[in-house]
């Protein structure tokens, strides 16, 4: 009784790690703001797995990885356009959200360093892509949305 309990439990906890980083459950989200929110926890959770594929050498993971926290944080920027809310009248989504891209931009840049030399430049878009949506929203919250 207790292994199956167990083994029931390793299925469950090894199922859970392959769907952390699933878009879908984002974007089925209907609240904006909470999209958006779900959209930043899954760039979070596929630039850790796209650390563990690199560990492991698995290049072409490290680059689906790559895509997946692009789409990630294109989400859930347009989300918070989507909503129509001034950045400084409610600032609560977008002050985290342009906090979560400041912290994945630094962390995305020690990754490349980790990286050897020659791999280095396939997170350069990535990079590049993360740090204007960062400068987007803080802009907006430091001057509100332009009408």
């Amino acid at each position: 009784m207790r292994t199956r309990a167990f083994a029931a439990a390793f299925v469950c906890l090894a199922l859970s790690g392959v769907m952390r980083a699933d878009l879908k459950h984002a974007m089925a989200e209907q609240n904006l703001e909470k999209r958006s929110k779900l959209a930043m926890e899954n760039a979070k959770a596929a630039y850790q797995a796209a650390r563990d594929a690199y560990s492991k050498g698995n290049l072409d993971q490290v680059k689906a990885y790559a895509e997946e926290i692009q789409q990630s944080v294109d989400l859930a920027y347009q989300s918070l356009e989507q909503t129509n809310k001034n950045p400084r009248s409610s600032p609560r989504y977008f002050k985290s959200a342009e906090q979560e891209t400041s912290d994945l931009v630094r962390r995305i840049g020690g990754f490349q360093q980790d990286m050897s030399y020659e791999e280095r430049p396939m997170l350069d878009k990535l990079k590049a892509r993360v740090q204007q949506v960062h400068d987007d929203l803080l802009m907006q919250l430091m001057e509100g949305r332009r009408k």
